[in-house]
């Protein structure tokens, strides 16, 4: 599908009443997984665009030019806000947590093997151990705290056990900036990957920090704590990929057209029938914005779409399915190593004094104050062992004791094998 050649409404009559703008939640006992970390995914792609638009404006004089940018901004906050309410209240945070980290492991995986640049595939499978290790620490919450079993909510699509643990993911700030892309000079995919993972791992950061005070408990609160932190890592890692070079109209029009690829995907691979048609309808929504995007352009800038984006046709859709045994194989390889700098290299490499070091020391001064490590310990403590869904044994023989949380690997020299990192052909 090509978006540019698709027919184009006007934007105003996009905008939904307040009837029209709640939607009929999904059954949380009923629902695909899949359909849950859609509706996550899609919530985040539209947060991004608003506040896109949003720092567009401010940094802009030319009031017409500021009033095209609020007319198709407040449209798209209606959408972000209509998909947001497909969560039903019976829902809980934690509950919906599990969500946002399977969607963050099957997402990355997903764009991971599909992307032909190294340097942006490396940044997603160092960041997809992390997540990994994320969705494990939250299951053992919500298993001590609301009797749930996560691997139920994930289908059993995704497992559920020890990663790069979470302790090891603090880092230097300085160390988490990396090279930026050229969309110019890249795979359109490669630009939409940047743009996707930014816009959901931003999402995730934002809903860590603002649920982070209404967990039930002290462990929670300070489990929410650490995790939105590194997420802070990551958006910061992710949003250095993207193109930095180009001027606001080329990335609104990269923007638009990212939306228009994300629904297109979502209605070509979801499986209510409801959520679907309002996949479609916001699909027709966003095409209006990129043409909207593309009349922008081409006033205030004199160019045409195709100076920006070489090939309009989409890539093959984006569908979140299983990906156990890829998620296997990069912990198997790279659970040791750590970020320095633009590079990724194993902490064994590391000089003593490195910032790694520095920075672990000051966050992590001993493991009893780290609320990841400490989740694990009083599931441990309180049931024996910790809670996992994993169809074999972790392929890192050091991540296997579920009576003994690890807090040396990828923080200490040679606290674990990892080989590499490997490139798509």
């Amino acid at each position: 599908m090509n978006p540019f050649n698709e027919k184009s409404g006007r934007i105003e009559k996009d905008i939904q009443n307040w009837q029209a703008l709640y939607p009929k939640p999904y059954d949380k006992r009923e629902v695909d997984p899949y359909t849950k970390t859609r509706v996550i995914l899609m919530n985040g792609t539209e947060f991004e665009a608003n506040w896109f638009s949003h720092q567009f404006a401010r940094h802009v004089t030319d009031n017409d030019l500021r009033r095209d940018l609020a007319l198709t901004r407040y449209v798209e906050k209606q959408q972000q806000l209509k998909i947001s309410l497909l969560k039903p209240k019976d829902e809980s945070i934690l509950e919906h947590t599990i969500s946002y980290e399977q969607l963050a492991v099957d997402l990355t995986a997903e764009l991971a093997k599909r992307e032909l640049d190294c340097n942006v595939k490396t940044a997603l499978d160092f960041a997809l151990l992390e997540d990994f290790d994320h969705l494990y620490r939250y299951a053992n919450l919500l298993e001590m705290e609301q009797g749930v079993y996560a691997e139920w909510l994930v289908g059993r699509y995704t497992e559920i056990m020890p990663g790069r643990p979470t302790i090891s993911h603090h880092r230097y700030p300085m160390d988490n900036v990396k090279k930026n892309i050229n969309a110019k000079e890249s795979e359109v995919q490669t630009v939409l990957n940047t743009m996707i993972i930014t816009g959901a791992e931003q999402q995730t950061m934002n809903y860590y920090m603002n649920v982070t005070n209404f967990a039930k408990s002290d462990l929670g609160r300070r489990l929410y704590q650490e995790i939105a932190m590194v997420e802070e890592e990551h958006v910061t890692q992710y949003e250095s990929l993207m193109d930095s070079g180009a001027t606001w109209f080329e990335m609104l029009l990269w923007h638009e057209y990212c939306e228009c690829y994300l629904y297109w995907s979502c209605y070509m691979t979801e499986t209510d029938a409801y959520i679907k048609n309002l996949w479609e309808e916001n699909l027709s929504f966003e095409i209006a914005h990129l043409h909207k995007a593309c009349e922008l352009l081409r006033k205030y800038e004199g160019k045409e779409w195709q100076e920006v984006i070489k090939d309009g046709e989409f890539p093959a859709p984006i569908s979140l399915h299983e990906n156990i045994d890829y998620v296997r194989r990069i912990l198997s390889d790279t659970v040791q190593f750590t970020s320095d700098r633009e590079n990724y290299v194993r902490v064994n490499s590391l000089d003593k004094h490195a910032d790694f070091f520095r920075f672990q020391n000051t966050v992590n001064p001993t493991t009893q104050i780290v609320p990841s490590h400490n989740v694990i310990e009083t599931h441990i403590r309180t049931r024996g062992a910790d809670y996992r869904f994993q169809v074999a044994p972790n392929p890192i023989p050091e991540l296997r004791n579920r009576r003994e949380d690890n807090t040396s690997v990828g923080r200490k020299p040679n606290a674990a094998p990892s080989s590499n990192f490997f490139c798509n052909e």
